[in-house]
Protein backbone atom coordinates (compact mmCIF):
# COMPACT_ATOMS: atom_id res chain seq x y z
CA UNK A 1 0.00 0.00 0.00
CA UNK A 2 2.40 2.43 0.68
CA UNK A 3 4.49 1.47 -2.71
CA UNK A 4 1.59 1.56 -5.28
CA UNK A 5 4.41 1.51 -8.39
CA UNK A 6 5.54 -1.65 -7.85
CA UNK A 7 4.74 -4.73 -9.26
CA UNK A 8 4.24 -8.32 -8.89
CA UNK A 9 7.50 -10.22 -10.79
CA UNK A 10 7.03 -14.08 -11.11
CA UNK A 11 11.02 -15.29 -10.74
CA UNK A 12 10.50 -19.35 -11.16
CA UNK A 13 12.32 -19.76 -7.86
CA UNK A 14 11.63 -22.15 -6.04
CA UNK A 15 13.00 -20.17 -2.33
CA UNK A 16 11.24 -16.90 -3.66
CA UNK A 17 8.95 -17.32 -6.65
CA UNK A 18 7.37 -13.91 -6.66
CA UNK A 19 8.90 -10.60 -5.89
CA UNK A 20 7.59 -7.44 -5.04
CA UNK A 21 9.43 -4.64 -6.87
CA UNK A 22 10.53 -2.89 -10.36
CA UNK A 23 12.61 -3.92 -13.12
CA UNK A 24 15.94 -2.40 -13.62
CA UNK A 25 18.20 -2.93 -16.46
CA UNK A 26 21.74 -2.76 -16.40
CA UNK A 27 24.34 -2.14 -19.63
CA UNK A 28 28.12 -3.33 -18.19
CA UNK A 29 31.34 -2.84 -21.06
CA UNK A 30 32.57 -5.97 -22.21
CA UNK A 31 35.89 -5.94 -21.44
CA UNK A 32 36.60 -3.88 -18.07
CA UNK A 33 33.15 -4.32 -16.57
CA UNK A 34 32.49 -1.01 -15.75
CA UNK A 35 28.58 0.07 -15.54
CA UNK A 36 27.35 2.38 -18.05
CA UNK A 37 23.86 2.24 -17.48
CA UNK A 38 21.42 1.53 -15.17
CA UNK A 39 17.42 2.48 -16.11
CA UNK A 40 13.96 1.04 -13.65
CA UNK A 41 11.45 0.34 -16.03
CA UNK A 42 7.68 0.23 -14.09
CA UNK A 43 5.21 -2.10 -15.06
CA UNK A 44 7.39 -5.23 -15.67
CA UNK A 45 7.32 -4.64 -19.62
CA UNK A 46 8.82 -7.26 -21.72
CA UNK A 47 12.39 -7.32 -21.96
CA UNK A 48 13.22 -6.88 -25.58
CA UNK A 49 11.10 -3.48 -25.73
CA UNK A 50 13.64 -2.12 -22.80
CA UNK A 51 16.22 -2.25 -24.87
CA UNK A 52 15.74 0.79 -27.25
CA UNK A 53 15.94 2.51 -23.67
CA UNK A 54 18.68 1.32 -22.54
CA UNK A 55 20.41 1.88 -25.24
CA UNK A 56 19.28 5.69 -25.36
CA UNK A 57 20.36 5.92 -21.85
CA UNK A 58 24.05 4.35 -22.36
CA UNK A 59 24.20 6.58 -25.82
CA UNK A 60 23.73 9.83 -23.75
CA UNK A 61 26.29 8.99 -20.59
CA UNK A 62 28.96 7.63 -22.86
CA UNK A 63 28.83 10.69 -25.67
CA UNK A 64 31.95 12.41 -24.29
CA UNK A 65 33.82 9.49 -24.84
CA UNK A 66 32.68 9.69 -28.63
CA UNK A 67 32.04 6.26 -28.52
CA UNK A 68 28.24 4.54 -28.85
CA UNK A 69 27.13 0.87 -28.55
CA UNK A 70 27.88 -1.24 -31.72
CA UNK A 71 27.28 -4.76 -30.33
CA UNK A 72 24.95 -6.20 -27.26
CA UNK A 73 25.27 -8.96 -26.10
CA UNK A 74 21.87 -10.06 -24.29
CA UNK A 75 19.99 -13.30 -23.28
CA UNK A 76 16.99 -15.14 -24.82
CA UNK A 77 14.38 -12.62 -23.42
CA UNK A 78 16.03 -10.18 -25.88
CA UNK A 79 14.88 -12.05 -29.25
CA UNK A 80 13.10 -10.69 -32.19
CA UNK A 81 13.69 -6.79 -31.18
CA UNK A 82 16.09 -6.48 -34.05
CA UNK A 83 13.87 -4.18 -36.25
CA UNK A 84 13.27 -1.91 -33.58
CA UNK A 85 17.21 -1.51 -32.75
CA UNK A 86 18.85 -1.30 -36.63
CA UNK A 87 22.29 0.83 -35.27
CA UNK A 88 23.07 -1.90 -32.72
CA UNK A 89 24.20 -5.80 -33.94
CA UNK A 90 22.66 -7.85 -31.17
CA UNK A 91 24.16 -11.04 -30.07
CA UNK A 92 22.08 -14.10 -28.16
CA UNK A 93 22.06 -17.67 -27.87
CA UNK A 94 19.63 -17.81 -30.48
CA UNK A 95 21.99 -16.82 -33.15
CA UNK A 96 24.04 -19.29 -32.03
CA UNK A 97 24.78 -21.32 -35.58
CA UNK A 98 25.02 -17.89 -37.39
CA UNK A 99 27.55 -16.62 -35.23
CA UNK A 100 31.41 -16.04 -35.62
CA UNK A 101 33.91 -17.51 -33.58
CA UNK A 102 34.59 -13.99 -32.00
CA UNK A 103 30.91 -13.54 -31.49
CA UNK A 104 30.98 -16.91 -29.56
CA UNK A 105 33.32 -15.56 -27.52
CA UNK A 106 31.94 -12.81 -26.54
CA UNK A 107 28.94 -15.01 -26.02
CA UNK A 108 31.00 -16.90 -23.22
CA UNK A 109 31.62 -13.41 -21.76
CA UNK A 110 27.85 -12.56 -21.45
CA UNK A 111 28.17 -14.60 -17.97
CA UNK A 112 30.27 -12.05 -16.30
CA UNK A 113 27.26 -9.67 -15.62
CA UNK A 114 25.77 -12.26 -13.23
CA UNK A 115 28.22 -11.69 -10.69
CA UNK A 116 28.11 -8.05 -11.50
CA UNK A 117 24.29 -8.02 -11.07
CA UNK A 118 25.22 -9.52 -7.69
CA UNK A 119 27.24 -7.07 -6.59
CA UNK A 120 25.24 -4.15 -7.20
CA UNK A 121 22.09 -5.85 -5.53
CA UNK A 122 24.44 -6.85 -1.88
CA UNK A 123 26.95 -4.61 -2.02
CA UNK A 124 25.91 -1.45 -3.08
CA UNK A 125 22.34 -1.70 -2.25
CA UNK A 126 19.93 -2.21 -5.37
CA UNK A 127 17.98 -5.15 -2.96
CA UNK A 128 16.24 -2.96 -1.15
CA UNK A 129 14.97 0.42 -2.38
CA UNK A 130 14.63 3.47 0.63
CA UNK A 131 13.38 6.34 -2.05
CA UNK A 132 9.66 6.74 -2.39
CA UNK A 133 7.90 6.12 -5.95
CA UNK A 134 8.58 5.84 -9.04
CA UNK A 135 11.63 9.12 -9.53
CA UNK A 136 12.85 7.37 -6.24
CA UNK A 137 13.15 3.87 -7.98
CA UNK A 138 14.88 5.51 -11.21
CA UNK A 139 17.45 7.41 -8.70
CA UNK A 140 18.59 4.86 -6.73
CA UNK A 141 19.06 2.56 -9.35
CA UNK A 142 21.50 4.83 -11.22
CA UNK A 143 23.01 6.21 -7.67
CA UNK A 144 23.59 1.99 -7.01
CA UNK A 145 25.40 1.67 -10.64
CA UNK A 146 27.64 5.09 -9.75
CA UNK A 147 28.65 3.37 -6.35
CA UNK A 148 29.47 0.13 -8.00
CA UNK A 149 31.71 1.86 -10.41
CA UNK A 150 33.35 4.15 -7.99
CA UNK A 151 34.25 0.56 -6.20
CA UNK A 152 35.44 -0.47 -9.23
CA UNK A 153 37.71 2.55 -10.00
CA UNK A 154 39.29 2.28 -6.57
CA UNK A 155 40.12 -1.42 -7.35
CA UNK A 156 41.56 -0.26 -10.16
CA UNK A 157 44.03 2.27 -8.62
CA UNK A 158 45.03 -0.53 -5.97
CA UNK A 159 45.38 -2.84 -8.66
CA UNK A 160 47.69 -0.44 -11.13
CA UNK A 161 49.45 0.20 -8.33
CA UNK A 162 48.54 4.07 -8.53
CA UNK A 163 48.05 5.31 -4.64
CA UNK A 164 51.24 7.75 -5.49
CA UNK A 165 49.09 9.96 -7.99
CA UNK A 166 46.18 9.77 -5.84
CA UNK A 167 47.85 10.18 -2.00
CA UNK A 168 47.24 14.53 -1.94
CA UNK A 169 43.49 14.20 -2.28
CA UNK A 170 42.86 11.36 -0.21
CA UNK A 171 45.04 13.16 2.56
CA UNK A 172 42.46 16.04 1.99
CA UNK A 173 39.21 14.26 1.95
CA UNK A 174 40.62 12.52 5.03
CA UNK A 175 41.18 16.14 6.55
CA UNK A 176 37.97 17.16 5.18
CA UNK A 177 36.54 14.00 6.81
CA UNK A 178 37.66 14.50 10.32
CA UNK A 179 36.92 17.99 10.30
CA UNK A 180 33.17 17.13 9.48
CA UNK A 181 33.87 14.44 12.34
CA UNK A 182 34.83 16.98 14.54
CA UNK A 183 31.88 19.62 13.98
CA UNK A 184 29.42 17.21 14.08
CA UNK A 185 30.63 15.92 17.87
CA UNK A 186 30.89 19.66 18.81
CA UNK A 187 27.21 20.14 17.57
CA UNK A 188 25.91 17.56 19.54
CA UNK A 189 27.91 18.24 22.83
CA UNK A 190 26.34 21.99 22.30
CA UNK A 191 23.10 20.56 21.74
CA UNK A 192 23.49 18.25 24.70
CA UNK A 193 24.36 20.56 27.28
CA UNK A 194 21.44 23.17 25.94
CA UNK A 195 19.27 19.70 26.34
CA UNK A 196 20.00 19.10 29.59
CA UNK A 197 20.39 23.23 30.64
CA UNK A 198 16.86 23.63 30.00
CA UNK A 199 15.43 20.23 31.67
Amino acid sequence: MHAPEVECIGKGKARKPYEFGVKVSVAVTHRQGLMVGARSFTGNPYDGHTLAEQLEQVTILTEDTGRSPKQVVVDLGFRGVDAHNPDVEIIHRGKFKSLTSAHRRWLKRRQAVEPAIGHLKHDNGMDRCWLKGSMGDALHAVLCAAGYNIRWLLRAIVRLSLEGLFAPLLARLWIWAAALAMATQARRTRCGSLGWMLR
